[in-house]
């Protein structure tokens, strides 16, 4: 299955999207069969030679002005250089300057004229969603999938605030996003006007940084600083917000202003220093039982990691951001740690004497959001239009954007849609099941008064948007049943009826720790 990209299930931190991509410019490593061999013994006795050279560049300088790396010099016929032009005209351009060639946008009334501007580009095509949820998390699956930041455009009051969930995850997630939003005019900010949100306020801490955009001159600069933003460091979602009298006010664009950060620039990670660099390999040498603990952060560094562990033979534990920095199939690979991580992995984080935490915060998990799926199963397949993209996805979550289907056939994405459907809400019936006897607390998501029936039918929307679709209740038809699905051109729905019983495991408790860990047992268990 080359070229194939796979989009997991509805939690965006537990059900990340993991990518096969056509060209190994764009993701460090695709991903193995999930096979695993355990080294013979845990213990780390052969022996290590490990020379590290800082060989970083410079450090950024943490200057007041500096210029960003990726302003080009474009011609835009459309304008004469000195000619005035719209401020949404101003902002479209910069997104060109930028690189900017996709964006997730949904019109309204406050973002009308980005929207008018946007059919005045050559260089930027806009994938409408059918919900700004739905656009969010497209641009966070075109960031996954391509390493360059996802941009999405929504209208003021509801329409910023349906971006809220997305910009959350992003953050959580480390996802690079420029999220656009119009805004009432100035004069009438503060007024409960129609559809007025403050959503600066709404989102100051769900993002790396907002603005609010007060002078049609300062655009340039803020589109420059917030794709810089979005992607240096740390990376995470940087909002605009543009009040409509800005968008419609005449300006002469000046694309040489410099950006001005000089608090986070001074906040950048520096080089390590040689004396850092020499305690680490003396702390390895010195270990009987390390662990390399990886995460997202290693994804644009997989090849600096398998060198590293090539040269330790330090055992490699993943969180599922990470999945994909190192070979799952590697005998060093202890696959993913966490909540339903290996067994292996979690005994060795457990029991390592020294651990090596690569690009990872100490959570294995994030916002887990909802209805994340099949939206960001769309920005994977807009950033490759080459590759299959394959949503693994629950029927709780898929149904919660399910509109998005409208999207994928109307651009014709070859989005397949693998869908686990146990009429349930799986993880909390897990939960049901292990601590509360059971008891169904409206988990439940058929029809109660006909629990024979398979409700909702997930083929008749599929058939609604005109996608190919079949469902599956027999294990020995599934294989067949998903090459159907990736032989098809375009995008499919295969709906795979299973049991609600089943439980995901192993499984460490929330506020437990290793010796808390199940291993058996399913809903057909009493506890």
């Amino acid at each position: 299955m080359s070229n194939m990209a796979a989009v997991a299930a509805a939690p965006s931190t537990s059900t990340a999207p993991i990518y096969r991509p056509p060209s190994p410019s764009k993701a460090p490593l695709p991903i193995s069969t999930l096979t695993l061999t355990l080294p013979s013994t845990f213990n780390h006795t052969k022996t290590r030679s490990l020379h590290i050279s800082n060989s970083l560049s410079k450090p950024i300088s943490s200057t007041a002005t500096t210029s960003s790396p990726t302003t080009e010099k474009f011609s835009f016929p459309r304008f004469a250089p000195d000619e005035p032009r719209k401020g949404a005209d101003i902002l479209v351009e910069a997104l060109e300057r930028e690189g900017v060639t996709d964006v997730f946008a949904y019109p309204g009334g406050a973002s009308l004229e980005i929207h008018q501007a946007l059919t005045r580009s050559n260089k930027i095509r806009n994938v409408l969603p059918r919900h700004e949820q739905g656009g969010v998390f497209a641009a966070e699956g075109y960031a996954r999938a391509s390493g360059l930041p996802g941009v999405c455009i929504a209208t003021s009051g509801p329409g910023a605030t349906n971006l809220v969930s997305g910009l959350a995850d992003a953050l959580l997630d480390s996802v690079p996003i420029v999220a656009i939003t119009g805004q009432v005019p100035r004069r009438m900010i503060g007024t409960d006007a129609f559809q007025e949100t403050p959503i600066v306020e709404v989102t100051r801490s769900i993002t790396k940084h907002n603005y609010l955009v007060l002078d049609v001159d300062d655009i340039p600069r803020i589109i420059k600083e917030a794709f810089f933003l979005a992607s240096s460091g740390r990376p995470g979602p940087v909002l605009i917000d543009i009040p409509k009298d800005i968008q419609q006010q005449l300006a002469v664009p000046n694309w040489d202003v410099p950006m001005k950060l000089p608090g986070y620039l001074s906040r950048l990670p520096r080089n390590p220093n040689e004396l850092h660099l020499e305690q680490i390999v003396r702390l390895i040498s010195e270990s009987k039982k390390p662990v390399l603990y990886v995460g997202g952060g290693c994804l644009n560094s997989s090849e600096e990691l398998r060198r590293f562990v090539e040269l330790t033979g330090i055992p490699v534990a993943s969180t599922l951001m990470g999945l994909g920095a190192f070979p799952v199939g590697d005998e060093l690979s202890l696959q993913m740690l966490g909540m339903h991580g290996t067994v292996y992995a979690n005994y060795a984080v457990d029991k390592s004497d020294l651990l090596l935490a690569f690009g990872v915060r100490f959570d294995d998990r994030g916002l887990g959001a909802m209805g994340f799926g099949l939206p960001a199963a769309i920005g994977a397949a807009v950033a490759n239009p080459d590759s299959i993209v394959v949503d693994i996805d629950g029927d709780g979550s898929f149904i919660m954007n399910i509109q998005e289907l409208a999207t994928i056939r109307v651009e014709n994405l070859p989005v397949k849609i693998m869908l686990l459907n146990n009429q349930h809400l799986g993880m909390v019936v897990q939960w049901e099941d292990r601590f509360y006897k059971a008891n169904r607390a409206h988990t439940y998501l058929g029809n109660p008064s006909n629990e024979s029936e398979i409700f909702p039918n997930m083929l008749k929307f599929a058939e609604a948007c005109g996608i190919p679709a079949a469902r599956i209740t027999r294990k020995d038809d599934l294989r067949a049943a998903i090459q159907k699905m990736l032989n098809t051109p375009g995008p499919y729905l295969l709906d795979v009826i299973v049991p609600h019983q089943e439980h995901v495991l192993p499984m460490i408790p929330s506020g437990g720790a290793f010796k808390d860990v199940i291993t058996e047992g399913d809903g057909r268990t009493k506890y």
